[in-house]
């Protein structure tokens, strides 16, 4: 199955459909700190937190460490500078779909 990847998210309701979607699909859902938010949350409880105990989910410390649990998974950024479409990838089981901060999108020096 794949993962996702969200870096430093920022918006609750956005990681809370994320736990839906791992909760209903079977993916794994991988958050690297900081978060813009805590599992409190009433816009994540409202999204997917009740989907939570159905899905994987793994909160990181660092960028380094998401790494080191996902290797030697393959890893793809989605973003706005990407030099390659979405639909032109043959995608794996356990390919690793990484988006950034909502408000920003991912930093190059992630991107790298």
């Amino acid at each position: 199955m794949f993962k996702i990847l969200f870096y430093t998210p920022e918006i609750p309701g956005n990681t809370g459909n994320a736990i839906r979607l791992a909760a209903i699909t079977g993916a794994e859902l991988h958050l690297v700190k900081p978060l813009g938010f805590n599992f409190d949350d009433a816009h994540l409880r409202r999204a997917g937190l009740d989907y939570h105990d159905l899905a994987v989910v793994t909160v990181h410390e660092t960028l380094e460490d998401a790494w080191e649990a996902l290797a030697p998974e393959r890893v793809f950024a989605f973003t706005t500078t990407a030099s390659m479409s979405y639909a032109d990838i043959e995608y794996r089981p356990g390919d690793v779909f990484m988006f950034g901060p909502e408000s920003v999108g991912l930093p190059a020096e992630v991107q790298q």
